[in-house]
């Protein structure tokens, strides 16, 4: 079983900057992968980063460039930059862990981002 809680969101102008943080509990957390999500009002959860135990990342298209990943293994962490937010950035970010069969979700937190 593992627990996710993220942490960092809130609302940043246009053009700013966010880091958001996701602690896990349990064990073998280098094990997972380990991925950020976001939902927007009215859409569909999409993928916005994710990044292997070997720390291979992989990205949306919409935020390469402007997002990265990252993960201390000895804090069981995994984090996510955010430079040059856009409005469209606005949505709940959800952390994810990923071990086949299992998959573990964070309860999201709220990043808004201002014109």
């Amino acid at each position: 079983q593992v627990q996710l809680v993220e942490s960092g969101g809130g609302l940043v102008q246009a053009g700013g900057s966010l880091r958001l943080s996701c602690a896990a509990s349990g064990s073998v957390f280098s094990s997972y992968r380990m991925g950020w999500y976001r939902q927007a009002p009215g859409k569909q959860r999409e993928l916005v980063a994710t990044i292997t135990s070997g720390g291979h990342t992989n990205y949306a298209d919409s935020v390469k460039g402007r997002f990265t990943i990252s993960r201390d293994n000895a804090k069981n962490a995994v984090y996510l930059q955010m430079n040059s937010l856009k409005p469209e950035d606005t949505a709940v970010y959800y952390c994810n862990a990923y071990w086949a069969p299992w998959d573990y979700w964070g309860q999201g937190t709220q990043v808004t981002v201002s014109s």
